[in-house]
Parts: C-alpha cells; sequence; structure tokens
C-alpha cells in the first residue's frame, strides 16, 4: 500500500516494482499489507513471451532495412530507430522477470539496477517518440507530398537524435534516484526509487505525471490531429479504382496505428494517473490502491506487447516490406545452400509507398 506519510522510508513490502522504473508501493500505517503472490509467477511469463517474439520481429524489421539496396525513405529512418528503441527495452525483461521469479530479489546489484532502469525509462519515451514522428511524417506525406519529398535523410537522422536526447532526459530522474535497498520486511534486495524520504510522495506523483503527459497525452493528441487530417484530406480525394484502394489501404493503416497505440498504452497510463492521486491523497481508499497496485503489472505488460505489434503492423500492412523480407529470406537461403545469388533473378523490390 502507499504511506501517506512523507517522512515514512520507502518500503515495498506490496508491490516494490509496480511499473519497473517508478516508485515501490508503501507500508501503510492504516492498509493491511498485501502481497500479490500471482505476479511471481504470471508476471515472467509474459516477460518471456514478449521478449521472445518482440526480438524476433525487431531483429527482422532492422535486418530489411539495414540490408536494403533501394533508396531510403524519412520513414526508415524513424522505423529503424523505433525497433531499435523496442530491442534495448526488450533486452531488459529477462532481468525483470528474474526480479518477479525470486520475489522482488535483485540478484544483479546496484549498476545493473541503476542501469536497466534507465534503459528501460528511456526506450519507452524513445519509442512512443518515434511513433509521434512516423505519424508526423505520414502527415506530411499525404497532406504536403512536394514538401515532404523535400525532407533530407540529414534532417530525418538530426531528428532522431533530437528524440533520442529529448528520451535521455525524461530518464534522468531514474538514472539519479534509482538504487538497491535491503527490505527488512521481505529479507530481499530490491531495485526500488530511492527518493529523499521527506519528499517521496511529491517525487513518485511527479515522474508518474510526467510519464502521462510526455509519454502519452502529448503524443496521443499529436497522433490522433495528424490521422484526422490524414483522413480529412484522403476524403476530400476523388478517386476511384487503384487510387480509391490506396486510400481505404493508408485509412486502415491509420485507424490499426491508432487503435494499437491505445489499447497498448492507455491501460498502463491510467494506472499510473490513478497511482499519482494515491501519492497526492486525492485517492485513500485502501481496496482502491491495492487494486491499482496489482494491475499496474499487467498494464506495463501491454505496453511492452506494442513492442511485438509493431513489426507486424509493418509486415501486414506495408507490401514494400513484406518484398523486402521475402527478398532478404531468399538471399540468406541461397547463401545457406551455397548456391551463386543471382542479381537478375532476385532483384531488390521496386520503391512503392507502404
Amino acid at each position: 500500500m502507499h504511506s501517506r506519510d512523507n517522512d515514512s522510508t520507502p518500503s515495498p513490502t506490496e508491490q516494490p516494482l509496480q511499473d519497473l522504473y517508478s516508485s515501490p508501493a508503501n507500508v501503510s500505517s492504516h492498509c493491511p499489507i498485501f502481497v500479490s503472490s500471482y505476479q511471481f509467477v504470471l508476471i515472467p511469463v509474459l516477460y518471456c513471451i514478449i521478449f521472445i517474439l518482440g526480438l524476433v520481429g525487431n531483429s527482422m524489421v532492422v535486418a530489411v532495412l539495414c540490408w536494403q539496396r533501394s533508396p531510403r525513405k524519412v520513414s526508415s529512418i524513424y522505423i529503424v530507430n523505433l525497433a531499435v528503441a523496442d530491442l534495448l527495452a526488450l533486452t531488459t525483461l529477462p532481468f525483470w522477470a528474474a526480479y518477479y521469479t525470486y520475489g522482488y530479489n535483485w540478484l544483479f546489484g546496484p549498476v545493473m539496477c541503476k542501469i536497466t532502469s534507465s534503459v528501460l525509462c528511456l526506450t519507452m519515451f524513445a519509442s512512443i517518440f518515434f511513433i509521434t514522428c512516423l505519424s508526423l511524417n505520414r502527415y506530411q506525406a499525404v497532406a504536403h507530398p512536394f514538401q515532404s519529398q523535400q525532407g533530407t535523410l540529414q534532417q530525418a537522422s538530426k531528428t532522431a537524435l533530437l528524440v533520442w536526447g529529448l528520451a535521455a532526459l525524461t530518464s534522468l530522474p531514474t538514472f539519479y534516484f534509482r538504487n538497491t535497498k535491503y527490505i527488512v520486511e521481505l529479507g530481499v534486495t530490491a531495485c526500488i526509487m530511492a527518493y529523499p524520504s521527506e519528499k517521496y510522495s511529491s517525487w513518485s506523483a511527479g515522474t508518474a505525471l510526467m510519464k502521462n503527459i510526455l509519454g502519452f497525452l502529448v503524443p496521443l493528441i499529436i497522433i490522433i490531429t495528424c490521422y484526422l487530417w490524414i483522413r480529412v484530406h484522403l476524403m476530400r480525394a476523388q478517386g476511384f479504382g487503384k487510387n480509391q484502394q490506396m486510400r481505404d489501404r493508408v485509412l486502415k493503416l491509420v485507424a490499426i496505428v491508432v487503435v494499437a497505440f491505445l489499447v497498448c498504452w492507455l491501460p498502463f497510463h491510467i494506472l499510473t494517473f490513478l497511482d499519482a492521486l494515491s501519492w497526492m491523497d486525492v485517492i485513500s481508499n485502501c481496496w482502491v490502491t491495492s487494486a491499482i497496485d496489482a494491475a499496474l503489472p499487467f498494464g506495463l505488460s501491454m505496453g511492452f506487447a506494442n513492442s511485438c505489434i509493431n513489426p507486424l503492423l509493418y509486415y501486414v500492412i506495408s507490401s514494400q516490406f513484406q518484398e523486402k523480407l521475402q527478398h532478404l529470406f531468399k538471399l540468406r537461403l541461397y547463401q545457406f545452400k551455397g548456391k551463386t545469388f543471382a542479381p537478375a533473378k532476385l532483384a531488390p523490390p521496386k520503391s512503392r509507398s507502404p
């Protein structure tokens, strides 16, 4: 439970790892201690599944886009960086799965506690920021096609560096405060946010709201605005036959991307917002705080699932990506069989818009 006393020492008794890079639940002076033991089994299994699927999918995205011979596009820069961010986030999952498996006992030392927590926070923001960049790029391509063609790969690379820089800034509190602490009540060494005890509630609420605003609300507004304008431009355009099919395909992409983003991240950020309210004493009911603590790990798991869904969206929606992936597999198959690769038969696919 959350402690309502600002002078209390943080102790992750009920839920020491609410969201992996935020604050542990504290011992409450008026709420009974409740240990959610189901997390010790179920969460590691979910993380392992997400780790395997996401690792395979995002590795294929990086391989396809880095090995392509056709001219690269601005969107490819953002997609590669998005896949890299997802891969980095996924590499931390085995550590957190072990953390749950051993009952919130961190086995990897204080340095790895700080590194894995910071990487997770950084990549979460980077992934969402790159999805936002892709939305802006797609809007520009539809609404202002001639201006979008003037966008250079160099400008996209600079934007990508800026995104990584902003994501790094948002992860600074995690890098500074995350540390290991021995919890006497549990007999474990936990990886927690070691905020100053006198300001623990304020810091916990502040970081939670920062995730809500910068990591979800602002990107969501930009994404929905871009895709609404895309829909307006496409619906105004008169098209028949192939043009209408292309319009319907883009509108389908619009709907799928927005829905996937909402389904994966909305539950986590709703729970994070409620968690912030509990730290501010707006929510003080013991049953409600227990429900928030119990649901947060599942909310975060759904956010991680977005790393698995992104590569699937590229394959299902983008015919160009499908051709590039098939081309890469054929190339590897010929090399495996020891045959000479024939460029004429396996020429790179023609460049087409997804």
